[in-house]
């Protein structure tokens, strides 16, 4: 899940929309190399046949998720007939995912089903590029809205629709050293983090890491390509603070965010530094490095490290939700969903899209073991997951997720978070002031404020 990808930008003020170009351009599909990272395509877009019972599944995950994934993918297969059934294709994650996504469709040539960002979704649906699930699409596979984690099933819904089915809730995390917390004095009596709410309780807390470690006591990764994190700590912190606004609005069209607010955050953010006990520049890899060896004791990342942290031998660590530091609970999330790219079906097709979205869904468990939020419910509120541990440590973390704000140009891995996570990382590093980076982003932001989305 980290940002492996630059952030692309759209070609803007041509007399033509993004659409029509797509729509003009293709049927070049059929020779554009799409640089898939698991099986070859071949259907729609390749132009070969597929066996009509063949469902299509494209999706963007790697490493340890892509891993998980074709075992649930394989748990499907398994159930119908074997692997004739399944056409399943990993892409390039971010926005090269997306855009293969956008073509197809435009094209006439997508997938069945497709794994998107919940905060993706909404730019796709905003392009009638996404087919919705009605009621009696979900009742059809024995589905129902109760199913689902609410937080991600409300956040999902756009213009009265359902646009997705979430998978998940991938959500910023605290990970921390169990051997350097024990040594500050930051464990309760059954080895657990102690409660360090409060932004008194919080400092005191990375003091005393501070003391155990002789260095950092807190790393969030921040050095250019890493623009994703500095995003994520900042949107967590904006949002626990009362009378904190969406940052953009009206589909992206205005900026709106509370300059008190972010003043507040990122003006912490630099005493923090300057105090010592947060990392001034780190790379992600060495960002958590530092952590898992116990040269910091706390790392805030999204919860997929889980994986990293558990490969490194002898490692004794935690996870648990980010603290409430001021005002009330907030974690920057964001969701994986299915989502029905548009496309002519029938109804048979329609239950059997559905059967495979639900089946999926019924695998959560697997997803679950790497470090995602399981968003339904049946899987989230079995026994079986709370034993996960440290999953179910920090599955609180869910019911306080914060999405991305609507707009054509943000989400997981978009134009938005790495121009603005850009400026974010520059204040931590002390290279620009909170007011310098709040000039950039507005300078940065301007042209995509002003331009109506290109779908």
């Amino acid at each position: 899940m980290p940002n492996r990808s630059a952030p692309s930008t759209l070609g803007l003020g041509s007399a033509f929309s993004r659409r029509s170009l797509l729509a003009a351009g293709a049927a070049a599909a059929t020779v554009l190399p799409l640089a898939a990272c698991s099986s070859p395509i071949s259907a729609g877009i390749a132009g070969s046949a597929l066996n009509p019972e063949t469902l299509v599944f494209w999706n963007l995950f790697g490493g340890g998720d892509g891993v998980r994934m074709q075992a649930m993918e394989a748990g499907y297969a398994k159930q119908h007939g074997g692997s004739s059934s399944l056409q399943a294709t990993t892409f390039a994650w971010g926005n090269p995912y997306y855009s293969k996504v956008t073509l197809a469709t435009v094209g006439n040539k997508p997938p069945d089903v497709a794994i998107a960002h919940l905060t993706r979704a909404k730019p796709l649906w905003d392009g009638d590029l996404l087919d919705p699930i009605t009621s009696d699409d979900l009742a059809s596979v024995g589905l129902k809205a109760s199913d689902f984690n609410q937080k991600a099933w409300t956040a999902q819904k756009t213009d009265g629709k359902n646009i997705a089915i979430p998978l998940d809730t991938h959500p910023f995390v605290l990970f921390y050293n169990v051997d350097v917390c024990q040594k500050a004095g930051l464990l309760d009596g059954d080895g657990q983090l102690k409660d360090l709410s409060g932004m008194e309780n919080f400092e005191r807390a990375l003091a005393a890491v501070a003391k155990v470690t002789g260095g950092t006591a807190l790393n969030v990764a921040n050095v250019v390509p890493e623009t994703a994190t500095p995003w994520r700590f900042f949107w967590t912190m904006y949002n626990q603070i009362n009378g904190a606004t969406p940052f953009i609005s009206d589909g992206g069209a205005k900026l709106t965010v509370n300059e008190d607010a972010y003043t507040e955050v990122t003006s912490r953010t630099q005493q923090w530094v300057k105090q010592g006990w947060l990392n001034k520049a780190l790379d992600y890899a060495t960002a958590q490095s530092l952590m898992f060896s116990g040269k910091a004791g706390f790392f805030m990342q999204g919860e997929w490290e889980i994986s990293t942290a558990q490969s490194i031998k002898g490692l004794k660590f935690g996870m648990a939700p980010i603290p409430t530091l001021y005002d009330k609970a907030a974690t920057q999330a964001d969701s994986h969903t299915f989502i029905l790219p548009r496309k002519d079906r029938t109804p048979e097709q329609r239950k059997q899209h559905m059967l495979f979205i639900k089946q999926m869904l019924e695998q959560s468990l697997t997803w679950a073991e790497g470090g995602h939020v399981p968003a339904y419910m049946p899987t989230f509120d079995s026994t079986a997951y709370k034993e996960l541990k440290p999953q179910s440590n920090y599955a609180a973390a869910a019911e306080t997720a914060v999405f991305d704000d609507a707009a054509w140009y943000g989400g997981s891995g978009s134009t938005f978070e790495g121009t603005v996570g850009a400026q974010l990382a520059l204040v931590q590093q002390g290279s620009s002031t909170p007011a310098q980076a709040l000039s950039a982003i507005k300078s940065q932001l301007a042209t995509y404020l002003n331009t109506p989305s290109p779908l």
